[in-house]
């Protein structure tokens, strides 16, 4: 039997990410480097809300005066104040009605948000970007540019690697490798976890099991295993396809490894809400986490997705059933966390592609805007806090890309991901190497962990 061919593209796919560049940026030691540096862990959760999170309905303006321009300009849009919930006397924000275990982490200092974040490749005013100024990078309100935007932090829209695959190359020197990548990604293959001299691995929730690495169709998955085996066993002649087979061999490899550990361990019993789009996915994560010794591993980053918020039309209801989805996990997975205790040692943050426009659109929905306020939780955050600077809820005023409340960032998100990764433990020395864009920007370090 043969392997079909849409199964062997990705087997070839993945090896090819793996093999991206021979030299490492980060003091030139091998991909195998070893180390023998301390026990410490750390953990980054990445969950990317896909369609353009509606940060304006997130977090509104707590005062009598603003809430009023605010409801007077989102029309339809505007949420009643009365339904709004309370943060704490520090912030002049309130959050939104379907959020209230998030509520209760900024309340604990366990959750911050950072505001009117986004895609920038320098500081820009309105008028510069009136002017065309190349500040603003290419292809604003996209959801494919902009998510790729993000997962780089590259001004290169071509870049081939992502800022999680980069910060595991940096951290290399210091904790070598293990038994499966440092990036992770439980929502299918991303960007984000390639660099240059590591690759991302990709879990399907649920099928962490003996099989996992070893199949990615349930169908027929024995015959194809076998088959892939075999042509992997062949020597081609060809070096790069004779590499990018060995690269493919460590997938398996990584897949037996994990089934291995997991296999050895009763799973964590989990506080997520079997109904909940994302508890699949972060339980998966915390399952992979429980076994980090058996693995080796004391740096991991995880990458998940949360879908359902492009709302270009009846957006109120189903804006609250995915925020609905969004704070009960996150709120179970807090407390999971920290019952596991590695609630100081993971730190979880939110992106999406954009934000939506302040203005109403004619179905009851809003447009494809910029910035836009982020979550990120854990004891290590410096939380009951916002960071960064609320735009001014003045249409055509000086935070406006337009005319319809599209906000110009005023915190650019490679900051973000460099103070995350700062915290994490990039040295402060290789975070240019890391965010080119960086040296750009006043700080590489925001303050919130």
């Amino acid at each position: 039997m043969t392997i079909q061919r849409r199964s062997f593209l990705k087997l070839a796919s993945l090896a090819a990410a793996g093999n991206a560049a021979a030299l490492n940026p980060f003091g030139g030691l091998s991909a195998l480097a070893q180390s023998s540096g301390g026990s410490d862990y750390k953990a980054l959760v990445c969950i990317l809300l896909q369609g353009g999170n509606d940060g304006n309905n997130m977090l509104v303006p707590g005062d009598t005066a603003t809430y009023t321009e605010y409801a007077a300009l989102r029309k339809g849009l505007a949420l009643s104040r009365s339904s709004l919930l309370g943060l704490n006397s520090s912030t002049n924000l309130t959050l939104h009605p379907s959020m209230p275990e998030v509520q209760k982490l900024f309340q604990k200092n366990q959750v911050a948000f950072l505001l009117n974040a986004g895609s920038l490749v320098a500081p820009l005013t309105r008028a510069e970007y009136l002017e065309g100024n190349s500040a603003a990078g290419s292809s604003l309100f996209s959801h494919y540019d902009q998510t790729n935007f993000f997962q780089t932090e590259h001004a290169l829209s071509n870049d081939s690697t992502g800022w999680g695959g980069r910060v595991a190359d940096a951290l290399q020197p210091t904790y070598g490798t293990t038994q499966l990548p440092t990036v992770v990604s439980v929502s299918g293959s991303h960007l984000f976890g390639n660099g240059r001299l590591t690759q991302g691995y990709t879990v399907s929730p649920g099928t962490a099991t003996a099989t996992l690495g070893t199949c990615w169709e349930n169908a027929y998955c024995s015959p194809r295993l076998n088959t892939a085996q075999q042509l992997l066993s062949m020597s081609s002649g060809a070096t790069l396809i004779q590499a990018d087979g060995e690269i493919t061999a460590n997938i398996y490899q990584y897949g037996g490894n994990l089934a291995s550990a997991l296999k050895s361990v009763t799973p964590v019993k989990t506080s997520l809400p079997s109904s909940n789009a994302l508890a699949a996915q972060l339980q998966q994560i915390m399952q992979i986490m429980q076994v980090k010794s058996s693995l080796g591993a004391r740096r991991q980053i995880f990458f998940a997705t949360l879908g359902g918020f492009d709302h270009h039309s009846n957006q109120l209801g189903q804006h609250a059933n995915v925020l609905d989805t969004l704070s009960a996990a996150l709120g179970a997975f807090h407390t999971d966390l920290e019952k596991m205790g590695l609630g100081s040692q993971v730190t979880t943050f939110t992106v999406s592609d954009f934000s939506r426009a302040l203005l109403e659109n004619s179905q009851a929905g809003s447009d494809h805007a910029w910035g836009n306020h982020q979550i990120i939780m854990g004891d290590a955050v410096k939380g009951g806090r916002t960071y960064g600077k609320f735009p001014e809820l003045v249409l055509g005023g000086a935070d406006d890309a337009g005319n319809s409340g599209r906000w110009i960032p005023t915190t650019s998100t490679t900051q973000y991901a460099a103070t995350l990764a700062s915290w994490f433990g990039v040295p402060e020395a290789d975070l240019a190497t890391v965010f080119p864009l960086s040296p750009k920007f006043a700080s590489s370090n925001l303050g919130f962990v």
